[in-house]
């Protein structure tokens, strides 16, 4: 089974040596996404929720030029700069996902690219 990259204009292009995802069979392996408007390549500004909004809709995009949707994602790894943000990070997933949710870990980091407060990355299988 070969893989295949996943690109599209409606998320932020990749700011490194890596693709937006990658699929391999029934599987998309997202790469992380930062809170950047596709549109301008800059961080969006405002608080935890606002930037979270922004990732999902970035991870939104990718699932769709996939051929699927954040309904089909199996697992998400969610990186924040301040673990106190917890329950503002969980309210905007709420907005995104429904029953049956995800697997997911959550996880405090040091720092993210651009000064990012939030990063998620996924795994999406496709029906």
């Amino acid at each position: 089974m070969s893989r295949s990259i996943i690109a599209t204009a409606q998320a932020p292009a990749a700011i490194g040596p890596y693709s937006q995802a990658v699929r391999h069979g029934n599987t998309v392996y997202f790469s992380g996404q930062i809170p950047l408007d596709p549109a301008t390549g800059m961080l969006v500004e405002g608080d935890i929720s606002v930037q979270t909004r922004r990732v999902f809709d970035n991870l939104a995009a990718v699932a769709r030029a996939a051929g699927g949707s954040l309904g089909q994602i199996v697992r998400v790894g969610i990186y924040v700069t301040d673990l106190s943000n917890f329950a503002a990070v969980n309210a905007v997933m709420a907005e995104y996902f429904q029953q049956p949710y995800p697997a997911r870990s959550t996880i405090e980091v040091a720092g993210l690219p651009k000064a990012a407060h939030v990063e998620v990355d996924a795994i999406m299988v496709l029906d």
